[in-house]
């Protein structure tokens, strides 16, 4: 039950910067969610979000389901990784060459 004493502490708490969740705890009994939806119910600055955005991807990243092999070559880790990028198999995200690496075809007389 939100109580003018929690709802000014709350107004206290959000300006000083502490998180959403560090807020609930302090006023106890009172989730995290229900701390944000007050915060927004009553006005208070809204915040960015402390999710880190992913960094974009670097600029040979193929597009997949596109026309170019997906195929990756080298460590992702290093600069000089990369796709293959030649011309993708209709319906498949890697060349030729790639796609016999990928896909083997099953033996039908096996087992």
């Amino acid at each position: 039950m939100w109580t003018e004493e929690k709802t000014a502490l709350l107004r206290q708490l959000w300006e000083s910067g502490l998180s959403a969740s560090e807020i609930a705890k302090r006023l106890g009994g009172i989730s995290r969610n229900a701390v944000i939806g007050k915060a927004h119910r009553i006005g208070l600055a809204a915040r960015p979000s402390p999710i880190r955005i992913r960094p974009e991807l670097p600029a040979a990243a193929p597009v997949f389901g596109g026309r170019t092999c997906a195929w990756p070559i080298g460590d992702p880790g290093q600069a000089d990784f990369r796709f293959c990028g030649d011309r993708a198999v209709a319906g498949r995200p890697y060349c030729a060459v790639h796609c016999a690496q990928a896909y083997r075809k099953r033996d039908r007389d096996a087992a």
